[in-house]
């Protein structure tokens, strides 16, 4: 297909979307390694339906390299460690390539210590928090990772932009389960459901979003110029965001709150510089407590009670965090997965900045076939 045609929504198999992206990354010079890595890290997320981090986000994350704010030669490297944790410079690499050895690290280090602890600071966008967590879950550990971001979330009683949106994200070996895992940002809403309101003319929700005068509004028309995210359940939401900035900001020396620049070029009122994320990445080999064979039966206990407990009228199943996103996945490799406008957009734009002429995408007609 044409990168010229129009398109809306489009149907692509993750094999065939891993090519596209690892050639466009090649076409802004980064190592085949790398391309590789972060195209299985961008499709995979995709494939869970999560499209507001998976290949979306590749375009604009890849302006960073000619500008300088990200460098294609660079590698992370550790530079302080203890038995139990460590402390990595990304240099500004390629991000997700620098936050999969983080957590290669904390799973090392659990072996060991039964727990390991990886921060990273001078790096950027990582994508989904999830896919690192679900990293330790393979391994048979519990795995948690999350980052400090630029501010777009406002706090309860304050005016503006005050924390970033800050996800979290754990995985748990599910047994004979596949593994449970949760990735949240702790705002009410991704800020690109709000832009896409806007673009549209829509309102939004009540909950999502304040104006520039901190007050509640269904009218996305100022943001992110002005006005602010709603953390997630009021002060929960805002007590979590200030934990994500402790452990990967604080703990980590990374660049906090007003300090971080966006990741995003272009963004007006930037701070100079690019990006200084912390990261933070946790694996726990539980089966040091327990055994690995007691850690396990007591999880699929779990996850039993939980599946079969009473179901509310109208409900079919009860499901585990993360069996959706499983299931999503298992019908992308068979079917392919369906690629919502914005990505579609996203991706052809970064076709037409490096020169690719053809996409692997099938557009969908009126019906959705």
């Amino acid at each position: 297909m044409r990168v010229a045609e129009e398109m809306n929504s489009a149907r692509v198999f993750p094999s065939d979307l891993e090519s596209f992206v690892i050639e466009a990354m090649r076409r802004y010079g980064l190592r085949d390694e790398d391309a590789q890595l972060s195209a299985r890290i961008l499709v995979m997320t995709d494939s869970w339906g999560v499209h507001t981090h998976g290949t979306r986000q590749l375009r604009p994350l890849l302006k960073n390299f000619p500008l300088g704010r990200l460098k294609a030669d660079a590698t992370a490297e550790v530079i302080r460690e203890g038995v139990a944790w460590a402390l990595m410079d990304g240099h500004h690499a390629v991000p997700f390539v620098t936050a999969y050895s983080a957590m290669q690290l904390a799973i090392q280090k659990a072996r060991t210590a039964g727990i390991g602890y990886v921060s990273v600071i001078h790096t950027s966008h990582f994508g989904a928090a999830g896919y690192y967590a679900t990293l330790a879950a393979e391994q048979k550990m519990i795995g948690m990772a999350m980052c400090n971001a630029d501010p777009q979330m406002t706090i309860p009683g304050a005016r503006g932009k005050v924390l970033g949106t800050n996800p979290i994200a754990y995985a748990i070996p599910g047994g004979h389960n596949r593994p449970i895992f949760l990735d949240i940002a702790t705002s009410a809403v991704a800020a690109n459901k709000i832009i896409r309101a806007k673009l549209l003319g829509q309102p939004i929700p009540e909950g999502w979003l304040t104006d520039s005068e901190g007050r509640p509004t269904t009218d996305p028309g100022g943001f992110p110029e002005s006005g602010a995210l709603m953390p997630m359940a009021a002060h929960k939401g805002y007590g979590f965001a200030l934990l994500v900035e402790v452990l990967a900001g604080v703990m980590s020396g990374a660049a906090l709150t007003k300090e971080q620049p966006s990741w995003v070029t272009g963004v007006a009122g930037n701070p100079p510089g690019p990006a200084n994320q912390g990261q933070t990445f946790i694996a726990i080999d539980a089966g040091m407590m327990l055994s690995a064979d007691g850690f396990q039966e007591r999880i699929e206990w779990l996850a039993d009670y939980i599946h079969e407990s009473p179901k509310a009228s109208g409900s079919e199943r009860i499901y585990l965090p993360g069996e959706m996103e499983w299931e999503r996945r298992d019908r992308a490799l068979v079917e392919g997965m369906i690629l919502p406008p914005d990505v579609v957009d996203s991706l052809m734009g970064l076709a037409q900045d490096v020169g690719i002429e053809t996409l692997p995408f099938v557009a969908l007609t009126e019906n959705g076939k």
